[in-house]
């Protein structure tokens, strides 16, 4: 075995799979807190607006992410890297979305906007991330049931 092989922070697909859930529900969390209080409080109206910008991005962009990730991590022997939860592209988008935020927080977008745009992306990672949950708890719920 490799020196590399053994450094290695390997696990199971389901505890793949927890890390990939807790990954996108958390960030979703943290973008939703953040962008709400970014302009000190969100008025509701745009509040519902990002929400359902939110939802409509989930189902029409993220949950197609959310369902490659999911095969991806499915299809991996046990004991594969947790960081190959995500491939090497979706590990560049996340870098890629991350310093979009960072130009976006140093423009000149108003911060209502930025707001909206922050709570849209993290309610749509947030709701993207039940298919995620649904996949680990399955596997969860058939390893108890093969005991």
């Amino acid at each position: 075995m490799s020196w590399l092989a053994r450094l290695k922070p390997g696990a199971s697909t389901s505890t793949n799979l927890l890390v990939a859930a807790l990954m996108w529900s958390f960030i979703g969390l943290y973008l939703m807190v953040r962008g709400y209080l970014l302009p000190e409080a969100l008025p509701g109206v745009f509040l519902g607006l990002a929400l359902g910008l939110g939802t409509v991005k989930a189902f029409w962009v993220i949950e197609q992410a959310a369902r490659k990730n999911i095969a991806r991590i499915v299809a991996r022997p046990d004991g594969m890297c947790l960081g190959g939860v995500y491939s090497w592209g979706m590990w560049g988008i996340v870098v890629c979305m991350m310093l979009g935020g960072r130009l976006l927080r140093n423009s000149a977008v108003p911060p209502l906007a930025l707001s909206v745009i922050y709570v849209a992306v993290g309610w749509s990672l947030l709701l993207s991330s039940r298919l995620i949950w649904q996949e680990w708890n399955a596997r969860k719920a058939d390893g108890l049931a093969k005991k």
